[in-house]
């Protein structure tokens, strides 16, 4: 019962990007997120839960290690097309916000290793993606604003809890538009 349930929740978390074959057709017809961003008031933020594991080059990593600094949190898959189309956008503005002490992280999920390899060398990404092949690290965020789509970015503030979320792909504006308010916060 509870592996049906966690499959379940898997299956919810998990619904936004996704290819599904049409009626018998070779077509694919593509999913997204609904391009909802949330921003939440301090008191209405939830702790980070526990989040770990190997990241795509084999080294650990845990989110907690990050205590104190502004995490931006993007889920992705190499087969995502929206996720390719903002790769380097979430590079540069990683770059460009690493020395007011913003740390990006991505969670590839639904993929395969050597995949997730290739993007992460094709779209010259410089920040650590942790490797979650069959979603169980989506399925920790329940009880937070929870990443709901393929992609979907969160913003964890200095505190370690959820900030900001983004459902879908983000450009360069609706990116610091989710980072800046957290990053201005002093409590």
């Amino acid at each position: 019962m509870r592996g049906s349930a966690l499959l379940l929740g898997a299956a919810v978390v998990l619904t936004g990007c996704a290819a599904t074959s049409g009626t018998g057709s070779s077509d694919l017809h593509y999913v997204s997120g609904d391009g909802a961003t949330t921003i939440l008031s301090i008191k209405d933020r939830a702790a980070l839960p526990s989040v770990s594991g190997q990241t795509l080059t084999g080294t650990s990593l845990a989110l907690s290690q990050f205590s104190g600094k502004v995490v931006v949190l993007n889920v992705w898959a190499s087969w995502c097309p929206p996720c390719r189309a903002e790769a380097p956008t979430l590079e540069r503005v990683a770059k460009a916000l690493a020395a007011k002490g913003v740390v990006f992280i991505g969670i590839d999920t639904r993929d395969n290793l050597v995949a997730g390899q290739a993007y992460a060398a094709n779209f010259g990404l410089t920040f650590q993606s942790l490797f979650d092949q069959d979603g169980a690290l989506l399925l920790a965020f329940r009880g937070t604003l929870p990443p709901a789509a393929i992609p979907s970015t969160l913003v964890i503030d200095r505190h370690g809890r959820v900030a900001a979320r983004a459902l879908g792909g983000v450009d360069e504006s609706r990116l610091l538009g989710l980072i800046d308010p957290v990053l201005q916060e002093t409590s």
